[in-house]
C-alpha cells in the first residue's frame, strides 16, 4: 500500500481527496493536518510515501511545509496541489524540495498517477502547465522529439545547480570554475534551449526530462 498524507485547510476538499483515494486499492490516506503548522508536527509522525500538499493554507504556506520538512531532512516525496497556474510558485517548489505539482482542477486518475509516479521514485509535473510556459517562452523554431536539446556534462550539472536556486558566484565555488565561466555556461544553456531566463530554462529542462 502507498501510504498518503493530505495536508489541506479546507475540510470539505480534504475530505473529497480522502474519498477519491480510497477507490483506489493501493493507496490508503494514513494522515491529515488541516495547516501548515501542524503538517511540521504530522508529517515526521506519520512518515507517509507521499505528501499531498496545498498551497495555499493560513499559518504556514506549503512552501514553508516544504522548506522546514526539508531542513529537518523529514520531507517525503511531495505533490503539491494548487489552484494557481503560476510559474513562479512552480519554481520556487522544485527548488524547495517538491516532487510533483498538480492543478485542483485534474482528473483523478491523473492524481492516482501522479502519487504512484512520486512512490515510486519519479517525478510528475503538470504537462498543461509547463508546455504552455516554455511555449510562450521559447524564441524561434522549438525542439520537437526528433530534435533534442543537447547539453554537456558540465552544463547540465550547472543546470541542476541552477534548479536549485544557486547564485553563479555559487555555482562557480561549487564547481571549482570562476563567475565567469558559469556566465558562459549559462548563456550556452539558454541559447541550445530556446529560453531567455534561468527559470524559463529549469522549466522546460523538467518538461523534458533533463531534471
Amino acid at each position: 500500500m502507498i501510504r498518503v498524507c493530505l495536508v489541506e485547510d479546507q475540510m470539505l476538499v480534504r475530505q473529497g481527496l480522502r474519498s477519491m483515494l480510497s477507490l483506489a486499492d493501493d493507496i490508503e490516506v494514513t494522515a491529515e493536518a488541516e495547516d501548515g503548522l501542524q503538517a511540521l508536527t504530522v508529517v515526521p509522525q506519520a512518515r507517509p510515501d507521499v505528501l499531498l500538499l496545498d498551497h495555499q493554507m493560513p499559518h504556514l504556506d506549503g512552501l514553508g511545509v516544504l522548506r522546514r520538512l526539508g531542513e529537518r531532512q523529514a520531507l517525503p516525496p511531495t505533490l503539491v496541489l494548487t489552484t494557481f497556474s503560476d510559474d513562479d510558485l512552480l519554481l520556487d517548489s522544485v527548488q524547495a524540495g517538491a516532487r510533483g505539482y498538480l492543478l485542483k482542477d485534474v482528473s483523478l486518475d491523473v492524481l492516482l498517477q501522479a502519487i504512484r509516479t512520486l512512490a515510486g521514485g519519479g517525478r510528475w509535473w503538470q504537462p498543461a502547465l509547463t508546455t504552455r510556459t516554455t511555449r510562450a517562452a521559447q524564441q524561434g523554431r522549438p525542439p520537437t522529439p526528433d530534435d533534442p536539446v543537447s547539453l554537456t556534462q558540465r552544463e547540465q550539472e550547472v543546470l541542476r545547480l541552477m534548479a536549485g536556486g544557486f547564485s553563479n558566484r555559487e555555482i562557480a565555488r561549487m564547481t571549482t570554475t570562476t563567475e565567469g565561466t558559469v556566465k558562459g555556461y549559462v548563456s550556452n544553456i539558454l541559447t541550445k534551449m530556446g529560453v531567455r531566463d534561468r527559470t524559463r530554462a529549469v522549466l522546460k529542462a523538467m518538461e523534458t526530462r533533463l531534471l
